[in-house]
């Protein structure tokens, strides 16, 4: 299985010194991160795509491409890319020069995302939604694969043999998130494309669906077999002993689902009762010890059968030093241990 984080560079109060990281410092420590990821040996390092103040990172092929000259080995992803709201042109262009940056390490992960901003920032019909996506995904394969392409669609403007440089060392993995949309998976099935199961609420249970939905629509389409890729992404924090972990954890988390829910025009608070149960087996947030953790892990693949776990460590304005304990953590037991049993 392979091991990765990410990241959506969320800004926030830290609920212990009232400070907020300058969106500057901000991308420094994810820099750091993604370097102590590497060196640590996981696999994948990912960076989500946001318009909007409270969060640090907007360009993502940027920041993926500084990275990438700070690492060596791990794969540099989006966590996601607002497929809808993106040229396809652009965006091979973008993560062409990243592949090559990084000697071949690129990928994308495509979604809608938690929020609406870029629709109409960059002139896009929210309602347009499923038709935008669809016809960007077609593209974008369609442009990994040739280099002179010749195609029309309903929202932008016809190609002609026209020549798509630079080209990436070899094609680029492609993946879609998919939260709880059943619609999503088949299509992510349909197209042959890799899923993320993306698994921040609700039971094991409610997810398994997802999958099998994925795998019809992947089977039914014909794919070759090698192409079928299930993730799972989802919060997490690492501690050597379990309730340490839930104990440290929990007043960040709480933070964290504060500043989103009124990013949202909501409000909710995580109470206790209500974080502990999120932390149980059967539930969402991977938040313990190394053996808590590898047996959520193990217990999930024999249901979903993936071969990537994901988890986002720097979520509620919680320290560097505690992310990067967690990647230390990740790497040298939670990683070796899962790798082991499977």
């Amino acid at each position: 299985m392979e091991f990765g984080v990410y990241t959506l560079a969320d800004l926030g109060l830290n609920p212990n010194t009232g400070k907020m990281d300058s969106a500057k410092d901000r991308l420094q420590d994810i820099i750091k991160a993604a370097k102590l990821a590497d060196e640590a040996g996981l696999h994948i390092f990912g960076v989500g795509e946001h318009h909007r103040l409270d969060y640090a990172v907007s360009s993502v092929p940027v920041v993926l491409s500084a990275i990438s000259q700070q690492t060596k080995d791990i794969r540099l992803t989006s966590a996601t890319t607002i497929l809808g709201t993106v040229d396809p042109v652009r965006l091979y262009e973008d993560f062409a020069t990243l592949d090559l940056l990084s000697y071949g390490r690129a990928e994308i992960m495509a979604g809608r995302g938690a929020f609406v901003e870029s629709f109409p920032l960059f002139g896009y019909d929210l309602d347009q939604y499923n038709e935008l996506f669809e016809e960007h995904l077609e593209l974008f394969l369609k442009l990994d694969k040739e280099e002179r392409v010749t195609w029309q669609g309903n929202h932008r403007p016809a190609l002609l043999n026209a020549e798509i440089s630079p080209r990436a060392i070899n094609s680029i993995p492609t993946w879609i998130g998919v939260g709880s949309t059943p619609a999503s998976a088949t299509r992510a099935g349909r197209f042959g494309v890799g899923m993320t199961v993306v698994f921040l609420g609700g039971n094991l249970i409610d997810h398994i669906a997802l999958v099998e939905n994925y795998r019809r629509a992947f089977v039914a389409a014909g794919h070759p077999k090698e192409q079928y890729k299930v993730a799972i992404a989802g919060h997490g924090y690492f501690a050597e002993d379990g309730q340490q972990a839930r104990d440290a954890f929990y007043p960040y988390y709480k933070n964290y689902w504060a500043y989103v829910n009124k990013q949202h025009n909501m409000h909710f608070s995580l109470d206790r009762e209500g974080f502990e149960q999120m932390t149980t087996l059967e539930s969402a947030l991977f938040v313990g010890s190394p053996d808590e953790i590898v047996e959520k892990i193990l217990m999930q693949h024999d249901l979903l059968g993936h071969t990537r776990f994901l988890t986002q460590l720097d979520i509620g304005a919680i320290p560097f030093k505690e992310v990067a304990r967690s990647i230390e953590l990740l790497a040298t037991k939670i990683m070796p241990q899962v790798n082991k049993y499977i």
